[in-house]
């Protein structure tokens, strides 16, 4: 079996998942294939190859409840978004591992999330739901743009201070400022912005020795991972593993 954390693999349960299989380069069916394969091990995994209508597939098997899961696999990330937010307005919670095996969870990782405090401590909210689920003890680790020491050098690193902070008071998390070194022992990370986060997640897992598990979308009555088309065949594997257990 590939390597899982270990508060994932103890909690695996054999359901079927179902993962999406859109060809936007001559790997994408090598690794989703793959992925299946070695997924066989802990789910029974079913995969979505529709053409144009792979995304429309993979949703209504979800919704209709045919499958446990979907992980979104190498399906169109915009066309499916589109496709939930036609009902729902969910959010997204990764589900990472640094280097040294500490899980954490990060969000916001959607470009075009978090933006404001409000929409910050929905998703600590999430969070905090996501690491009850996984057996996973989280404090919450609120980053900003900048140190307290670099006040006055920029407004945008200001601004990214001043919103850390507030949703720090108010989620009862603590903020790290820049230190997203020390933010992963908390559990929950929440980055300044979707696009910070999402460049903390491609840097750990693509450039560094981390892994991702995918990210759970939140906010719906069914259960969805969502994965970086670009994913490996272990990484793809490793999201299936989490859409068993959540």
């Amino acid at each position: 079996m590939i390597y899982l954390h270990e508060l994932i693999r103890v909690r695996l349960k054999r359901r079927k998942v179902a993962i999406g299989l859109y060809r936007f380069d001559e790997t994408s069916e090598e690794r989703v294939l793959r992925a299946a394969e070695i997924a066989g091990e802990f789910a029974d995994v079913a995969v979505v190859d529709e053409g144009e209508k792979t995304e429309e597939v993979l949703y209504r098997l979800v919704r209709d409840g045919e499958v446990h899961a979907v992980v979104r696999g190498t399906a169109r990330a915009s066309k499916f978004l589109q496709i939930i937010r036609k009902e729902y307005s969910p959010k997204r919670v990764a589900v990472l591992e640094t280097a040294d095996k500490r899980l954490f969870l990060l969000a916001p990782v959607g470009v075009d999330e978090g933006k404001t405090v409000k929409e910050k401590l929905e998703l600590i909210e999430h969070a905090r739901s996501v690491a009850e689920r996984l057996g996973l003890e989280a404090r919450v680790a609120v980053l900003a743009g900048g140190r307290y020491g670099d006040v006055g050098r920029s407004r945008e690193v200001d601004e990214s201070l001043a919103m850390a902070e507030l949703t720090a008071r108010l989620s009862g998390g603590e903020n790290f400022e820049i230190r997203l070194e020390d933010a992963v022992s908390s559990g929950i990370v929440i980055a300044p912005d979707g696009i910070s986060g999402n460049l903390i997640f491609r840097s750990l897992c693509y450039l560094g020795a981390g892994r991702e598990y995918g990210a759970v979308y939140c906010g719906l009555p069914f259960r969805i991972v969502d994965t970086s088309r670009s994913q490996s065949a272990e990484g793809f594997a490793r999201a299936i593993a989490l859409a068993t257990v959540i």
